[in-house]
């Protein structure tokens, strides 16, 4: 198929493109139809919900608010009421408006909108329909003409979900900002300009088809408005990855002097293996989702899924056609030039990549240490994570929602911007409001006229939505007050969605966590033939959530750089968060252990040497996978502009959770355990052996004239370190395998930390001769048998012994 798409590339970018556009169009034709229910099955809060739609189905509409506030006098001033007034009756007559509820209507249902001190008053403004539905030009026109009221003493502000929607940035600055921080680092490890443009190509038109293609599905089933977003967030970072790692592996190939065509066929042919296998271990993770059997989560899995989908699709035909256009040019113009004129360079790893993984080897134990206890560091606050809503509260102060929460908040007290629906379908209401208002917690309470045999009693707390007493509340009104009265009630409201969402979220993650490692532990078992290798991803995986959550609650909860980073107040962390952030974290961890680990089990098949499998796997790879993690870092944190606190949470959590992964965990804590653990690493039983499915990640290359690309065949393979008398490694030093007779069979240079691979053909005989630049020359000779050898090689500092030794086995 790569082939193919390589020499197609104008039909393919033709499919390409038709599709972006076709999908574009029909997407814009027939808009969203996003769901923003919370409800769950067999909860007292969906109960509620239900009866209260049945009974009242024409407050379907989103109902805003708009308070004000005076400085001096009372809001029943002439003075006031002249500017206020006017303003209302203007609204109420805007299109899309269906009802405005004004303090200074007659009868206590007005006077209950004004605060006992008279300072502060609301009117309630009713929309024909949901906030999402609402075109945002109206509700624009309300905020200014609300706003117009003001004065000098007199500050009028605006909340709700419609209302909301007039703060959000424009729609993708946060993707803009993340494209835009993706290229610098792209441009930065390329150093081309079109390399760098490719990832980025490949990442938008996935994208763009995922978001369009969600926006459709959106009509023909439940999808949420945070869906999207996630979907973004999601598809961007795995997009530009995926494309990341088959170009640098493209331009690998033809820097070791591959032509276009082949290069581009034998990166789709390894590197796009190990691509399929992530994207279909984050679809997965993401599957793992529907365990929770939670109606919301359907639709997140649907887009962040479709987005996986398209993503490795545009990777694995879209990317192999741009090479085609491309051809030599995916090089930047200095690397044609010295190709040109030095010929193809060796693959093998070298520089800080190298000298820190034979730095891990030799201080595996100190490595790990540290690194562990840096992670357990992290982790110790989501010991007291507290699941929950976030509302307009913890918007910026700056924003007319977060005004109009505090103004609530002060002249009618914390709970009023929560309040309770208590709905009654039998049993005396009036008995039951009169026990409520008695209720310890319960500020106010008022039965709305009955409807359909159906009462709302709405209940006011004494407490703020997001405080613990309020959720106390509820449980003493299900546990104590209902059942006492002998009415048949149920308690719903947002608050009471939230915190049932909290409970079953809570009482089903650990199936969830159950579900997707041992589904990722089975995928890593057939894949790399091991058992210990997964057992390691595993725990590896629960720490960098673990850590990723603590760095979360501290930010979130806590308040630690809140107002710095621009997101607003502290609160509890969004209830259907971990969940979410739990599939996308295992699914990209996933990816991290599958590109290492392909490279270490490649190497161990070679060499059966499990220090030098990890120590060439983590060399390697290291960078590459850096780089991947760096840009899913910009990306991830961009989020933080969406100007949505679940999109932020979301944003920084993944951020942290992929920092910690790549930085510490895939370069530090993993291989140091792997080198503690040894040939263990690689033990399976040998009756499972026979039984498991084989299942090849990456398919081994074929090893090149003059590189170590390790033994092919029954071929097998001399390995070891070039160092001198004080053990310090020999970088550059040049080894040799000759046959008896003298022919040469390989010949490879010493890497920074001193090692060397050689292929050699059969088991027998053979000389091993080491030279290098300041050090005597050395030979001996040596002798394979069935596996391979390792044979380290000590140079000194006299060139007459080493000279001495040549002619002696000549």
């Amino acid at each position: 198929m790569a082939r193919w798409c390589y020499r197609h590339r104008l039909v393919v970018l033709l499919i390409w493109v038709g599709a972006v556009f076709g999908l574009g169009f029909a997407g814009s034709a027939a808009g969203t139809d996003y769901a923003n229910t919370f409800s769950l099955p067999n909860t007292d809060s969906t109960r509620a919900y239900d009866l209260m739609e049945k009974a009242f189905p024409q407050a379907a509409g989103d109902t805003d608010t708009v308070v004000w506030k005076v400085d001096e006098g009372s809001v029943r001033d002439e003075s006031v009421r002249s500017r206020i007034e006017p303003k209302l009756a203007e609204i109420g007559k805007m299109a899309g408006v269906g009802e405005v509820t004004s303090p200074y209507a007659d009868g206590a249902a007005g006077a209950a909108r004004i605060s006992e001190n008279g300072r502060i008053a609301y009117a309630q403004i009713t929309f024909t329909e949901q906030a999402n539905g609402v075109p945002k030009k109206t509700v624009e026109d309300v905020v200014d003409t609300a706003r117009s009221a003001e004065r000098d003493g007199l500050q009028v502000e605006l909340g709700g979900q419609a209302i909301t929607r007039t703060q959000e940035p424009p729609t993708g600055i946060a993707e803009m900002v993340g494209i835009l921080a993706a290229a610098v680092v792209l441009f930065l490890a390329f150093g081309s300009l079109f390399a760098m443009l490719l990832p980025l190509v490949v990442a938008i038109a996935a994208l763009g088809t995922g978001l369009m293609a969600t926006s459709l599905l959106s009509h023909v089933t439940d999808v949420p408005e945070v869906a999207p977003l996630l979907g973004s967030l999601i598809g961007l970072g795995v997009g530009i990855d995926y494309a990341l790692f088959i170009v640098t592996r493209h331009r690998r190939g033809i820097l070791r002097g591959l032509k276009p065509e082949e290069s581009a066929v034998t990166a789709l042919n390894t590197s796009g293996r190990a691509v399929l296998f992530a994207g279909g271990t984050v679809c997965i993770a993401l599957a793992g989702m529907l365990v929770m059997n939670m109606r919301f989560l359907d639709g997140v899995v649907i887009a962040t899924s479709l987005t996986v989908v398209l993503s490795v699709l545009a990777a694995t035909t879209l990317l192999p056609a741009l090479l085609g256009l491309l051809g030599m040019r995916v090089l930047s113009r200095r690397q044609r030039r010295r190709l040109a004129a030095t010929g193809p360079e060796s693959a093998e790893a070298s520089g800080p990549a190298a000298r820190w993984s034979s730095y891990v080897e030799r201080r595996p134990r100190s490595t790990a240490a540290l690194a562990l206890l840096a992670m357990l560091i992290l982790a110790l606050p989501v010991l007291s994570i507290r699941l929950g809503a976030t509302d307009q509260g913890n918007h910026q102060e700056s924003t007319t929602t977060r005004q109009a929460y505090d103004l609530l908040a002060e002249g009618f007290g914390p709970g009023f911007n929560g309040p309770l629906q208590v709905v009654v379908a039998e049993g005396d209401a009036n008995a039951l409001v009169s026990t409520i208002r008695t209720t310890e917690g319960v500020a106010q309470a008022a039965a709305a006229p009955p409807s359909q045999g159906i009462t709302v009693i709405q209940v006011v707390p004494t407490t703020s939505p997001q405080s613990k007493a309020t959720d106390q509340l509820i449980d003493r009104l299900r546990d104590e007050v209902i059942p006492a009265s002998g009415a048949e009630a149920h308690v719903g409201g947002v608050t009471a969605i939230f915190k049932d969402f909290a409970a079953v979220t809570g009482d089903r993650l650990p199936y969830f966590v159950a579900a997707i490692i041992s589904l990722g532990f089975l995928l890593l078992m057939v894949a790399f033939r091991s058992l210990i290798v997964p057992l390691t991803a595993a725990l590896m995986n629960l720490i960098a959530a673990a850590a990723s959550f603590g760095v979360l609650v501290a930010i979130f909860q806590w308040g630690w750089g809140t107002e710095l980073l621009g997101i607003g107040k502290e609160g509890p962390i969004t209830a259907f968060l971990p969940v979410i952030m739990l599939s996308l974290l295992f699914g990209l961890s996933m990816d991290y252990q599958v590109f290492l680990v392909s490279r270490m089990h490649e190497e161990w098949v070679h060499t059966k040497d499990n220090a030098r499998a990890v120590r060439v796997g983590l060399a390697e790879t290291s960078r590459v996978i850096n780089c991947a993690a760096l840009i899913m870092i910009c990306v991830f944190s961009a989020f933080v502009l969406s100007g949505d606190m679940e999109g932020a949470m979301a944003g920084i959590g993944l951020a942290a959770a992929v920092a910690l992964d790549a930085f510490i965990l895939r370069t530090a804590l993993v291989p140091a355990a792997m080198h503690l653990l040894g040939n263990a690493n690689w033990w399976l039983p040998a009756g499972l052996e026979k039984r498991l499915p084989h299942l090849a990640v990456e398919p081994k290359e074929e090893p090149e004239t003059g590189q170590p690309g390790g033994p092919a065949g029954g071929a097998s393979a001399v390995h070891g370190f070039v160092r001198d008398t004080d053990g310090t490694p020999v970088e550059g030093a040049t080894v040799t395998l000759r046959s008896k007779g003298g022919r040469q069979l390989d010949r490879v240079t010493s890497l920074a930390d001193g090692s060397y691979i050689l292929t050699v053909p059969a088991p027998g005989a053979y000389l091993l001769a080491a030279t290098a630049v300041s050090y005597g020359s050395r030979a001996r000779q040596v002798t394979v048998e069935d596996g391979p050898l390792v044979y380290d090689v000590e140079l000194t500092e006299s060139s007459e012994e080493g000279a001495d030794e040549v002619d002696a086995v000549n």
